[in-house]
């Protein structure tokens, strides 16, 4: 990608064309952007000009009686924050803004040589004495106003002292002191955690939302971090005899190969949903059909195939959901019953090799339609089983499992039934109270991941769909999709901007090893990780851009067994 080059390094000459440039593209600026000096201004600098301390000194006395302006009075780079823009303070900074977006002239340039970063709470600048009390804002001068939440995209490099940012732009901020970019972090982290949950950061408010057996979450550098240190032996394919079959994993370099999402798509046929097989193909759900690419050692690839809907009533939305299952010849495809809505009424069961819909099932508890909104196999590796008539079902305070057989146990006789054919509801759980789920995984013994809309992350035994056995709180963003590995010792959640990756592994007080889905963790547990893009990329997807359907392929693309995947609203 162009451009790429100024990604990590702030490789500047400073020049004063390129200050003169970066100011002069500061009128765009919607939050008090002051006029360049004049050159003239330079030339007459002599023992009557007015200095910059003088002039700082008005500043403050001026801004001391609340005067409503519009527009800054002074030609310090950062009116707004006179009093604490001096090289001498902690929180001075020098600003960089990246221009050109992905050509080969993208590059990074001063947009202000001396300012100061600090958090502020908005209605900090009202007029009357009580103390302000709404959510926590970014201010660097007189430049950026932004509120502190995922959507700045934030990323810090210690060994540079530097910090990047999205907010109208991509901004890179340079400390001036080592002390000073510390104690940065550490405030961006407390106001982001007060805006995220309404609590204060302190022991107490971490206490309320994390609970004292997730002190690890809260504080990353109290958690137990030995897990991470060998964290690839820890993704491993299924043992001899699952029905996932191995695959050996190609250590090598692998990057220039990942071409899985790049296959040319025809117009108007975005990817709605993957299905990952274990097999020779995987399968990419879109608007007009089914595309079929092979699986490879280091990804996947297109091959030029795909499969059209055809027979019973095609007429249905495009689906959101597809699952594999019987020895992967047939896929259950899941539509939404209403546009804008995830939830569906039922799903068609579509014939692979024919491309036909043979049959369209129905959701249904004690005789009343209900709906779903997720649905996903009874294990990792059940796909693969050609008799395999059960598959688990979720919707927003709902967890259960289907079967396409009667209460006989006996297979519906699809071509005489005169009505779409009835899925028994056979375990589950309704819950009383709002858990707001989202989606959910399986591991290869049938235990249940479920993430939800606050955040939560939940795992269920494969003996109980009622009570959770550990319960990870949210870190501020809705779960969009979960996977696990087979051994569920790993679980990947995604968000919106970011990917969680969670280690479940835990010793029990007989020195066991276990998993959460098998017994309580308590605080015996490690920070997770979070994955996101580069403030740069991030900017240069998109304004829609978002994190999709992050997932662990069965597939070796790399040494962590890790497939992620990034689509926008544009495809």
């Amino acid at each position: 990608m162009g451009g790429s080059h100024s990604r990590e390094d702030l490789d500047l000459s400073d020049s004063d064309s390129e200050d003169a440039e970066s100011r002069a593209s500061d009128n765009s600026s919607d939050y008090g952007t002051p006029p360049p000096a004049s050159a003239s201004s330079k030339a007459a600098g002599g023992a009557g000009a007015a200095t910059p301390a003088s002039v700082d000194a008005i500043d403050r006395q001026l801004r001391s009686l609340r005067l409503k302006y519009n527009e800054p009075i002074s030609p310090n780079p950062s009116p707004g924050l006179a009093p604490t823009a001096n090289p001498a303070a902690l929180n001075a900074v020098k600003l960089y803004l990246h221009i050109g977006g992905s050509s080969p002239s993208a590059k990074w340039i001063v947009s202000d040589r001396l300012a100061a970063a600090s958090f502020v709470r908005t209605g900090d600048d009202e007029d009357d004495d009580a103390p302000a009390t709404g959510p926590w804002c970014l201010v660097v001068g007189s430049k950026i106003r932004a509120r502190v939440g995922p959507e700045l995209q934030l990323k810090t490099f210690p060994a540079q002292r530097r910090v990047d940012f999205v907010a109208d732009g991509v901004w890179a901020l340079k400390f001036l002191h080592a002390d000073g970019f510390g104690d940065f972090c550490a405030k961006y982290h407390s106001c982001l955690f007060e805006n995220s949950y309404g609590v204060a950061a302190n022991d107490e408010g971490r206490a309320k939302v994390f609970g004292k057996d997730f002190a690890a979450w809260a504080r990353p550098e109290d958690g137990d971090e030995s897990i991470w240190e060998d964290a690839t032996d820890g993704f491993s394919p299924g043992p001899k005899g699952s029905p996932m079959p191995p695959r050996t994993p190609t250590l090598k370099p692998l990057m220039e190969d990942l071409r899985e999402f790049e296959e040319p798509v025809e117009e108007g046929s975005g990817i709605q949903s993957l299905a990952l097989g274990a097999l020779d193909n995987s399968f990419l759900v879109g608007d007009s059909g089914i595309q079929v690419v092979r699986n490879f050692e280091h990804g996947i690839h297109g091959k030029g195939m795909s499969v059209k809907f055809s027979g019973g009533n095609t007429n249905f939305s495009t689906p959101k959901k597809a699952l594999l299952m019987r020895a992967e010849t047939n896929m259950l495809l899941m539509s939404p019953a209403t546009d804008g809505k995830p939830h569906a009424k039922g799903v068609h069961q579509l014939d692979i090799e024919t491309g036909k819909v043979v049959s369209e099932w129905k959701f249904e508890k004690d005789g009343a339609d209900i709906n779903m909104r997720d649905i996903t196999n009874d294990s990792k590796g059940a796909q693969m089983d050609p008799s395999e008539s059960t598959f688990l079902g979720l919707d927003d305070n709902r967890l259960c499992r289907w079967d396409m057989r009667d209460r006989r146990g006996i297979v519906q006789n699809l071509a005489s039934a005169a009505e779409s054919p009835v899925l028994q509801w056979t375990q589950g759980h309704q819950f009383s109270r709002g858990t707001n789920f989202q989606c959910f995984a399986s591991t290869g013994d049938g235990s249940i991941v479920v993430g939800s809309l606050d955040g939560k992350i939940r795992l269920y035994s494969k003996s109980s769909m009622r009570m959770a056995k550990t319960a990870f709180p949210g870190l501020g963003s809705p779960i969009t999709h979960v996977d696990v590995t087979y051994d569920g010792k790993w679980i990947l959640g995604t968000t919106d901007t970011y990917l969680i990756l969670i280690c479940t592994i835990f010793i029990d007080k007989d020195g066991k090893e276990k998993t959460g889905f098998s017994g309580r963790m308590g605080n015996r547990i490690a920070a997770p990780r979070l994955l996101k893009l580069n403030p740069l990329d991030s900017h240069l997807a998109g304004a829609n851009n978002r994190f999709r359907e992050g997932r662990f392929s069965w597939v070796s693309i790399s040494c962590h067994f890790l497939t992620m995947k990034l689509c926008s609203d544009y495809h």
